[in-house]
C-alpha cells in the first residue's frame, strides 16, 4: 500500500527530477490534514458497526426491492453479506484517505470487486447508493467531531463511486 508521500516521491523518482513546488504543496496538504484523517479514522473505528447499519437501513428503506423476493438482498445470507461489503468499503476508504492514496482501494476493493460481483449478478447501482450514504454518514459524524474540511473523506468514496460507475461489471 502507498501513501502521499510515497507516490510523490516515486513519481519524482522515476523522471530524475528533485521535488519541485507542486510536490512540496502537495505534501504540505497532506501533512496539514493529517490529525483530522487520524480523528476521522478513529470516528470510523468507534462507530463502524452503527455507520453501516444506518448507511444499509436508509439504502433498503430507498430501494425496498433489494430486500423483497427475487431481490439482490433478499435472504438472511444475501443481506449479510451486503452489510459485510458494506463494511469492507468503509474500512478501505478508512485505509485511502488516511494514507491520502487511492491505490490501496485498487489493489484490496476494485479488482476482485468486479470478478466477484459479476460472477454473482450483482446490480452495481445499489452498490454505488450505499457507498455514497457511507459517505454522508462519515461526514456527518466528522463535523460533529469538529472536522471542518471533510473533503478527504470525499476523495476515497468518490474513487470508489466512479471507479464502480464508470466500469462494466
Amino acid at each position: 500500500m502507498r501513501d502521499a508521500i510515497a507516490s510523490t516521491i516515486k513519481t519524482y523518482d522515476v523522471t530524475g527530477r528533485y521535488l519541485d513546488r507542486d510536490a512540496i504543496d502537495n505534501l504540505k496538504s497532506y501533512f496539514q490534514t493529517g490529525m483530522a484523517r487520524v480523528q476521522a479514522a478513529a470516528i470510523v473505528n468507534a462507530e463502524a458497526a452503527e455507520l453501516i447499519k444506518e448507511a444499509g437501513r436508509q439504502l433498503f428503506a430507498d430501494q425496498p426491492e433489494l430486500i423483497r423476493p427475487g431481490g439482490n438482498a433478499y435472504t438472511t445470507r444475501r443481506y449479510a453479506a451486503c452489510l459485510r461489503d458494506m463494511d469492507y468499503y468503509l474500512r478501505y476508504a478508512t485505509y485511502a484517505w488516511v494514507a491520502g492514496d487511492n491505490s490501496v482501494l485498487d489493489e484490496r476493493v476494485l479488482q476482485g470487486l468486479r470478478e466477484t460481483y459479476n460472477s454473482l449478478g450483482v446490480p452495481i447501482s445499489p452498490t454505488v447508493a450505499g457507498i455514497y450514504l457511507l459517505k454522508e454518514k462519515v461526514k456527518s459524524r466528522a463535523a460533529e467531531a469538529g472536522i471542518e474540511d471533510t473533503s478527504f473523506i470525499d476523495d476515497a468514496f468518490d474513487y470508489l463511486t466512479a471507479q464502480l460507475s464508470e466500469k462494466d461489471l
